[in-house]
């Protein structure tokens, strides 16, 4: 009997490498089947013959499949358990690459939606994962995870044209691409599949289920939820249109796509360093304001002409951002208190902010189009940030979501 019970014991370590291992290749494809299309999203306008309309929804898809599933996400995790929610996650998403790059109009768009079901699904659930597996390392694992996602988000941006043009691939084949993550991602997951396979709800034994309408009517949550979203907004409106911005100071083309790469590699440092600082400090309303700061001031560089002003913004936004949403995937970890709250908080707060990240691009260049100036633009991600920064003064309190001073909780 102790031999069996020291047997168990030296095999902990491996499983917690194992499960490591899992994390950092699910976080390693939340991004790329993304943010690779962007930068060819030219090619496949003029293969497939669509409008700069349709093209641009082809962008804009996953964030509305991110919107709808993050809501849906928490209840998976209740009927299948967060594991195997992931595990089919991976394995849709690995569909959708496939589909999306057979080139038909039909595959591209079914694929572009089956890419962003997939991934709402793991992003939402990641949260809930390492808030069940690791409750006393929240930050670092969310650094860890994080920092993958980032790296990989930045990269696959920054390799798309290399692998279309300069291996000839041609932008089907460099869609495709990145079945090279998401095939080793689905095997490195199957030995998590092994004893969890139960909902989450019932792996925390004592503590009551609470419902998700009550999560709604906390003030606090909704304060997690509005600095998620902030973010994101502010994310996704700089990667959709710094270029162009760059561009009006009379940046080169292809100089300004450089920027907006190194913009994500920037905020690798922060991404990962912000979670672990906020894990240990018993309130996050400072880190929250000081990225407020930075951020403003990155913005505030975008009115200067100069080379070293715009870098210095570059600078200064990819800091603010890789900080910002770290500490937001932190949150939902430090403001509940087990893995089915963290679940339902991941999928509230990524519900409303990648609706506000879907309306944030259209919404910059329909106000470019009416006023000819990127300047209301950037008084309007000003403003957004000051509001990130009252939402993350809120959010940084030391309580949680669903404590009898948030909101009821309803048994």
């Amino acid at each position: 009997m102790k031999e069996y019970s020291l047997t168990q014991s030296q095999q902990l370590p491996a499983r917690k490498t194992l499960l490591v291992l899992g994390i950092i290749f699910v976080a390693l494809n939340l991004r790329p089947a993304i943010t690779s299309v962007g930068p060819l999203i030219g090619w496949i306008r003029e293969d497939l013959g669509i409008s700069n309309g349709m093209a641009g929804f082809i962008t804009t898809l996953p964030l509305i499949a991110f919107a709808l599933l993050s809501l849906l996400a928490p209840r998976f995790s209740r009927w299948w358990g967060n594991e195997l929610s992931v595990f089919f996650g991976l394995l849709i998403l690995t569909g959708g690459i496939v589909i999306r790059s057979t080139g038909t109009v039909f595959a591209v768009f079914l694929g572009t939606a089956l890419v962003g079901i997939g991934v709402a699904i793991a992003n939402v659930l990641l949260p809930g994962i390492v808030k069940q597996r690791f409750p006393g390392q929240v930050g670092l694992m969310t650094s860890v995870y994080s920092t993958s996602m980032c790296a990989f988000a930045a990269l696959a941006s920054g390799v798309s044209i290399p692998l279309a043009k300069g291996f000839h691939l041609g932008w089907k084949y460099s869609l495709m691409f990145w079945a090279v993550l998401s095939v080793p991602a689905v095997l490195i997951w199957i030995p998590q599949l092994r004893g969890h396979g139960k909902p989450a709800a019932t792996l925390q034994p004592g503590i009551p289920e609470r419902s998700a309408g009550s999560l709604w009517r906390s003030p606090l949550a909704w304060k997690v939820t509005f600095f998620m979203g902030l973010q994101s907004f502010l994310f996704y409106c700089t990667v959709a249109w710094l270029p162009e911005i760059l561009q009006s100071h009379g940046m080169s083309e292809e100089m300004a796509g450089w920027m907006l790469s190194v913009m994500q590699f920037v905020s690798l440092p922060a991404t990962f360093l912000t979670p672990v600082l906020a894990d240990r400090m018993p309130q996050q309303k400072g880190i929250a304001v000081l990225i407020g700061l930075i951020q403003l001031g990155g913005i505030a560089g975008l009115f200067a002409d100069g080379t070293a002003a715009l870098i210095s913004s570059i600078v200064l936004t990819g800091i603010a951002q890789g900080a910002s949403i770290s500490l937001a995937l932190s949150l939902l970890g430090l403001r509940t208190t087990d893995a089915v709250q963290a679940a339902k908080l991941s999928g509230m707060a990524q519900s409303v902010g990648y609706s506000l990240a879907a309306v944030g691009p259209t919404l910059l260049g329909f106000w470019y189009d009416l006023t000819h100036s990127w300047e209301p633009s950037l008084i309007l991600l000003a403003l957004a940030t000051i509001l990130m920064i009252l939402a993350g003064i809120g959010a940084g309190r030391n309580e949680y979501v669903l404590s009898e001073k948030n909101g009821p909780i309803a048994e």
